[in-house]
Parts: C-alpha cells; sequence; structure tokens
C-alpha cells in the first residue's frame, strides 16, 4: 500500500492513503542504519509504501520504502550537531512566520531559513505575524524588513489571526499547494491555522512575558487538510537554524542579490570577502546590499553554527543601529 506521511512523532507515523483511510506505522530497525544521517528518517510529506502487520491489527503499518522527495527543509540538529533533522519534504510553498517583540525574530534567523529554501528549491514566504499588536517603532522595523527583503524578490504578508487582517490572501498563497508554516516558538503558527480553519482547534499557548520567548505547543509536526483545497505541515517550534551540507563556494549562490552580482566579481570563485575588485563588496558600500544579509551570510561562510541556538535573541536585530546602515 502506498500513502502519504501526515503525522512524525519519531517513533510513528500516520500514513494516509488515496482512499482517506488513515493508518498508524512504524519502521523497522533495520530500515533506520541504511545510512541515513538524519535523526528522521521518515518526515512528514513523505509517500511510503508499507505493509499491513496481519499478525496484530489490520490497522498497523509496517514502513519498507520511502519514494523520492523533490525537497524537503532540512536543520542541523539540536543534540546531535553531526547528524540532521529533516522538518518536512515534498514541500510546494514554505512560509515563515515572522514577529518583531513577541518574541523577536532575528534576520540571522531569517536569511538561514531562506538559504536553505533556496538550496532546496523551495518558495519561500514572509509572514510578518501579529500586526495588531505593533506600536509605531515595531511597525517601522516591520516595515523596513519588509522592504529589505521585498527588494530581494522575496513575497511579503502581513498578517493577523486575531484581526482576520491578511488571511485571504495567505490562502490564495496555498490553494492547490502543500504549504509549511515555521518559526520560533511562538510566533503563532498554530494560532494562524486555527485562523484558516476554525474546525481544527489547534492548541495555543502564551508568550512568557518574562522571556518574550514563545512556549512549545507544536510537539510533533503535522500535516491538515483544508476546505479550501489546501494542506498545511505545522511544525513545532525552532530556535535556531544550523546549515547543513554547503560548500563555501556556493552558499552565496542561495543569496540571490549576490548571485545577480556574481559574474560582475574579478575572480569567479570570489567568497566577497577580501578579494579585489569584488561585485559583492561594491554594492554593499554603495547600500544596494543590505549589511543584515551581508553579515548573514560572513556567519553561514565561517560555519558560525555553534552558537546559532544561543545568539538569536542578541546583536543582529535589524532595528539596531549598525544594521540600520544598510
Amino acid at each position: 500500500m502506498t500513502g502519504l506521511v501526515y503525522k512524525s512523532t519519531g517513533s510513528s507515523y500516520s500514513v494516509k492513503t488515496a482512499d482517506n483511510q488513515m493508518y498508524d506505522c512504524r519502521i523497522k530497525g533495520k530500515f533506520r542504519m541504511k545510512g541515513i544521517k538524519s535523526t528522521n528518517p521518515i518526515a512528514v510529506g513523505d509517500v511510503v509504501d508499507f505493509e499491513l502487520d496481519q499478525s496484530t491489527d489490520e490497522t498497523i503499518g509496517q514502513i519498507n520504502t520511502i519514494h523520492d522527495r523533490k525537497n524537503y527543509i532540512v536543520r542541523k540538529s539540536v543534540n546531535l550537531s553531526k547528524q540532521t533533522h529533516i522538518i518536512a519534504s515534498n514541500i510546494d510553498v514554505v512560509f515563515l512566520l515572522i514577529t518583531i517583540n513577541n518574541p523577536p525574530t532575528t534576520t540571522s534567523f531569517i536569511d538561514r531559513f531562506l538559504v536553505t529554501a533556496e538550496a532546496y528549491g523551495i518558495e519561500a514566504v514572509l509572514v510578518f505575524n501579529k500586526i495588531d499588536t505593533f506600536d509605531e517603532p515595531m511597525l517601522e522595523e516591520q516595515l523596513f524588513l519588509q522592504y529589505v527583503y521585498s527588494e530581494i524578490g522575496y513575497t511579503c504578508l502581513r498578517v493577523s489571526a486575531k484581526d482576520k487582517k491578511g488571511i485571504d490572501e495567505l490562502k490564495a498563497k496555498m490553494i492547490g499547494k502543500v504549504s509549511m508554516f515555521s518559526g520560533h516558538s511562538g510566533v503563532g503558527k498554530s494560532t494562524l491555522v486555527n485562523a484558516l480553519e476554525p474546525s481544527l482547534m489547534l492548541k495555543t499557548k502564551h508568550i512568557s512575558e518574562q522571556s518574550k520567548q514563545g512556549q512549545h505547543t507544536t510537539t510533533f509536526a503535522e500535516m491538515y487538510d483544508l476546505s479550501f483545497d489546501a494542506k498545511i505541515i505545522d511544525t513545532p517550534g525552532i530556535k535556531g537554524f544550523g546549515i547543513v551540507d554547503m560548500e563555501p563556494t556556493e552558499i552565496s549562490a542561495y543569496f540571490p542579490e549576490f548571485f545577480k552580482l556574481k559574474d560582475q566579481c574579478k575572480f569567479n570563485n570570489c567568497l566577497h570577502k577580501e578579494e579585489p575588485h569584488c561585485a559583492v563588496k561594491n554594492a554593499l558600500d554603495s547600500d544596494k546590499i543590505a549589511w543584515s544579509r551581508y553579515n548573514s551570510y560572513l556567519k553561514i561562510l565561517e560555519g558560525d553554527d555553534e552558537h546559532y541556538r544561543s545568539d538569536i535573541y542578541n546583536d543582529d536585530r535589524i532595528a539596531s543601529d549598525d544594521t540600520r546602515k544598510s
């Protein structure tokens, strides 16, 4: 039998077949050992083949094959630095939810996520959520962020699940597609899914007033069928986003504004650091490239991933004086 993975807990998988039957499936131990470096060999969005275990229950299946993935979103495992974690696979569009101050989302986090989406050929849309909570400085910061990423070519949406603002525009981007919501804990992923499809009634939690950080409400990635011909994968909140499997010479290709200038650099293998006659550095000096993007590039290039979980609330806020020089 063949089906689509709707939920993954790490040890069991909910798989839906073409006739809309849901089966609880597992994988054999030896399946895990076939050179798969990911902490989760099977992810939500995977198409799998499975056999029903007749000896126990006709609704229990054993997965024996994963179909080839067209793409996936992957990051470094939080606890096992040498392994990866596949967040979801076979995605048409990924929506990165961004909040300004409850909790804060940094440009470093945004850029790491966008680089991964670019590397795996997934359309990325930035969703600025909770716009109903903005005061004047927060609005200014959000509009500046929107300007930076819109200039690069990314679609940016402004949404308020509470006031239902921007919901119709968001729906229009999701129709007929498999979408994924991602972002920090507390950015409102589950609340936004509920606004799109109230009947789901996903659990939500409030932001911690002391830390201004979100609390995990979604424990595992899970896919939902929506009433307007769309599928959404809701994912657990992530604090940091470690880049994996990228050579230094290819990283700039995943910064679209850098890639456009690459042919104008004197050296074909230019890393846009100290090389002479670098078109990217020239564009940076003339304010045609945002300093926040260049700083993110340097961090990724230098392999500065060891602090990617701890520094996200520190020095790379877009509202800082240094960043606004871009």
